[in-house]
């Protein structure tokens, strides 16, 4: 499975971003899809998953009613609406894959991993 994650740039506190993560190479509609984020000198965090059917969203607290995902699997895609940007938002942003439905937090449970996109969000 190949991830590629787009979408990412440079926007101004407030504002909104939405990430895209394709996938290519095996049809993804029964994965778990995660998205983490690592900031500069920070280690990788969780920041939202979806189960494979779509039916159950998870996300971190930090981004919880500001952070959306979402699945679109007849496209193979994942995406993260990002609103209400915040400064500490800033960060290269992945999307991963995991074998089984289920959604973790824990970036070791998933085998698949996009390049990263970066979101910077000016104060």
């Amino acid at each position: 499975v190949q991830l590629q994650a787009s979408g990412g740039g440079l926007v101004q506190a407030g504002g909104s971003l939405r990430l895209s993560c394709a996938a290519s190479g095996r049809t993804v509609s029964r994965y778990a899809m995660g998205w983490f984020r690592q900031a500069l000198g920070k280690e990788k965090e969780f920041v939202a998953g979806i189960s494979g059917s779509g039916g159950n969203m998870y996300y971190a607290d930090s981004v919880e009613g500001r952070f959306t995902v979402s699945r679109d699997n007849a496209k193979n895609t994942v995406y993260l609406q990002m609103n209400t940007l915040k400064p500490e938002d800033t960060a290269v942003y992945y999307c991963a894959a995991r074998r089984y439905s289920d959604s973790r937090r824990d970036s070791s449970a998933y085998a698949y991993w996009g390049q990263g996109t970066q979101v910077t969000v000016s104060s």
